[in-house]
């Protein structure tokens, strides 16, 4: 499953419009915000911080598209803390946005 730019593109052009400038800043503030949240993950010491990032990050990448985002953000729910594979995968999901 890759990550499909055109789905995060239409996204944001159904939300605000066939606005070049707004849809590049939308999707800059989307990039800067999936990055916080990967940190999020990164930082969690505990199950309940760690599953809340995931499903914070999630609903982040949901909003936009992003499905292999969601996917990723989801089996990171039921990882354990610091899985160092699954942020591995998280980070390389976010780095190709």
């Amino acid at each position: 499953m890759a990550i499909d730019p055109g789905a995060i593109h239409a996204a944001l052009a159904a939300a605000v419009g066939d606005d070049p400038a707004l849809i590049a800043e939308l999707r800059a503030a989307f990039v800067e915000s999936a990055r916080r949240g990967l940190a999020a993950i990164e930082g969690a010491r505990d199950e309940e911080a760690w599953r809340a990032a995931a499903w914070r990050l999630k609903g982040l990448a949901a909003s936009f598209g992003a499905v292999r985002l969601v996917a990723l953000a989801t089996e990171a729910t039921r990882r354990p803390v610091g899985d160092p594979a699954m942020i591995r995968r998280l980070r390389q999901a976010v780095a190709r946005l």
